[in-house]
């Protein structure tokens, strides 16, 4: 039976165990002890279990799978903040505007546009961005990395909303290719075909 007795007690802080093991666990959050070490990079982690969860991005497995949709993911947590974008579900307000998201994460990326936080400083130049992501972007204009590739031109863009701009320039020139098709046709019925008095067409003979 439980007794619920917690008699491992952190000589730390007021934290209690009912196992051993748990105290020696919990104790690493103190040293800052991380004895478990990828065998891929150089990543290490205080428990076996974080470890397992981290070796998953090696590894691809995504045991995690959406039941509304395709996507698979490597965490629960993620799984959990996906399901949020078929609900709708937004509990995370905004303080200073009106604005809900998802994910905490997302807003408190959001909430650096109202306090101005740039964190992310460009090692090569003086800019700072508010998040990692956009700093990463900004990188490509020093390195000239263009991982994102038109899949019609050999284009490549460093971004992906320059890739998504060039993109219209194709679809506007096959909407222009079908729109001559289509006046091609028309006029070769028009000259085909040539109306007479009594509403009837009559075909032009060869």
């Amino acid at each position: 039976m439980h007794t619920g007795e917690k008699p491992y007690q952190c000589s730390q802080c007021d934290k209690a165990f009912s196992q051993k093991s748990d105290l020696t666990k919990h104790k690493r959050t103190h040293t800052g002890e991380k004895p478990y070490k990828c065998s891929q990079c150089d990543k290490a982690f205080s428990l076996n279990s974080l470890l397992k969860l981290h070796q998953r991005i090696h590894t691809g497995e995504k045991p995690y799978q959406c039941s509304q949709c395709d996507k698979a993911f490597s965490h629960k947590s993620d799984l959990i903040k996906h399901k949020k974008t078929h609900t709708g579900e937004k509990p995370y307000q905004c303080s200073h505007c009106d604005t809900a998201f998802s994910g905490k994460h997302v807003l408190i990326k959001h909430q650096k546009i109202h306090t101005g936080e740039e964190p992310h400083q460009c090692s090569q130049c003086s800019k700072a961005f508010s998040s990692k992501c956009l700093l990463i972007t900004h990188q490509r204009i020093h390195t000239g990395e263009k991982p994102y590739q038109c899949s019609q031109c050999d284009k490549a863009f460093s971004n992906n909303s320059n890739l998504k701009r060039h993109q219209i320039t194709h679809t506007g020139e096959k909407l222009r290719n079908h729109m001559n098709t289509a006046n091609v046709i028309r006029l070769s019925y028009t000259r085909t075909v040539s109306p007479i008095p009594d509403g009837k067409s009559n075909k032009m003979e060869n």
